[in-house]
């Protein structure tokens, strides 16, 4: 794992956006297993919390595979699971 955190911070010093990249797939990711780990917790299909929430079961398979754009409907979506969405707004 050390070869790991090793290339990233190196990235990180070559390339002045990768920081920004890497954070916000952090951030999806945190996303996403919330929303995975409720739907195990709570045994749904993602056609059962679709239904729940008001959306199609593609927008969650979308949501878990990361691909997301739509802040409200995340916003509603971690609701939902217990959570909020917590934006920051950071010089790059």
């Amino acid at each position: 794992m050390r070869k790991v955190d090793d290339y990233i911070k190196e990235k990180m010093k070559e390339y002045p956006d990768f920081k920004a990249h890497y954070d916000l797939i952090k951030e999806k990711a945190a996303v996403v297993k919330e929303i995975i780990e409720y739907r195990i917790r709570h045994d749904l299909s993602q056609a059962q919390l679709a239904k729940e929430i008001g959306v199609t079961q593609q927008y969650i398979s979308k949501i878990e595979e990361g691909e997301f754009s739509n802040l409200d409907t995340i916003e509603n979506i971690l609701h939902h699971v217990g959570y909020r969405l917590k934006l920051e707004v950071v010089p790059v």
